[in-house]
C-alpha cells in the first residue's frame, strides 16, 4: 500500500516545478532532468535553471520542508546530466541533420533554433557554446545544432565541457552559498530564482551590446 502511494506521487510530479521533482526524484532527478534538458530536443520546456538553484538550496536544510539534499552527489549528478546531455545532443544533430527541427512544430522551439544558429555565426563556436548554456531553449537546440552545422567534435566537447561546468556547478553552488547564509530563505525562493535567471543572462547580453557597440564604431569609421 506504502509503496502505491509513493508511486502515485512521483506520478503526479510537476514537471515544470523544480521543487515537485526534487522531493519526487531527489538528486537523480537532477541528472535526468538535466540530460533531457540538454540532450534532447523534447526537453526543452524543463527548469534547468530553477532546479540546480533550488537543489543547491536544498543541500542547507535551512527550508524547514523535510526535504534535504547533500551536495557532493548533487553536483556530480549536476555536471554528469549537462555534459552527457549536450554531448548526445550534438551526436544526435550530427547524424540527423536537422531534420530533427525540421519535423518539430513548435514555435517556441524554432525560435530557440534560429537564436542558436545566430549565436554560433555571431559569436564563433567557442564563445556561442558557452553562452547558450545560460539561455533557456537556446541551450537545447544549440547541441544539436552544432552537430548539424558540422562543428568539429574536439572544439565543440571543449567548450561545451567548460560552459557546462560554469552553469551546473556556478547554479547550484549559488544556492547554496544563499542558503546558507539568508534565514529563512525559502520565503524569497521564487523572486530569488527570477534574479538568478536574470543574472545567468548577463554573458549574452554583455556580448550583444559588446558587439553592437563594435558593429556602431565601425560604421562610424566606414
Amino acid at each position: 500500500m506504502t509503496t502505491a502511494v509513493h508511486l502515485s506521487s512521483q506520478l503526479a510530479v510537476n514537471v515544470l516545478d523544480a521543487r515537485s521533482l526534487l522531493a519526487a526524484f531527489g538528486v537523480l532527478g537532477v541528472g535526468v532532468v538535466l540530460f533531457a534538458e540538454t540532450g534532447l530536443l523534447i526537453g526543452f520546456f524543463l527548469p534547468g535553471d530553477s532546479l540546480l538553484f533550488t537543489a543547491g538550496l536544498l543541500c542547507t536544510g535551512t527550508t524547514g520542508r523535510g526535504l534535504k539534499l547533500s551536495l557532493p552527489p548533487l553536483l556530480v549528478a549536476a555536471a554528469v546530466g549537462a555534459l552527457a546531455g549536450s554531448q548526445c545532443g550534438y551526436l544526435l544533430g550530427r547524424r540527423a541533420g536537422g531534420a530533427l527541427l525540421a519535423r518539430s512544430r513548435s514555435a517556441r522551439l524554432q525560435e530557440g533554433a534560429k537564436r542558436a544558429e545566430e549565436l554560433l555565426e555571431r559569436y564563433g563556436y567557442a564563445k556561442a557554446i558557452v553562452l547558450a548554456r545560460f539561455v533557456p531553449v537556446v541551450r537545447t537546440v544549440l547541441n544539436p545544432m552544432a552537430g548539424a552545422l558540422g562543428v568539429p567534435l574536439r572544439t565543440f566537447t571543449v567548450w561545451q565541457v567548460t560552459g557546462g561546468m560554469l552553469w551546473s556547478l556556478g547554479l547550484t553552488l549559488a544556492g547554496y552559498v544563499l542558503g546558507s547564509s539568508v534565514p529563512n530563505v525559502d520565503r524569497y525562493l521564487l523572486p530569488m530564482v527570477a534574479v538568478i535567471v536574470a543574472v545567468s543572462l548577463i554573458p549574452v547580453a554583455s556580448e550583444v551590446w559588446r558587439s553592437r557597440r563594435a558593429a556602431k564604431a565601425k560604421e562610424a569609421h566606414g
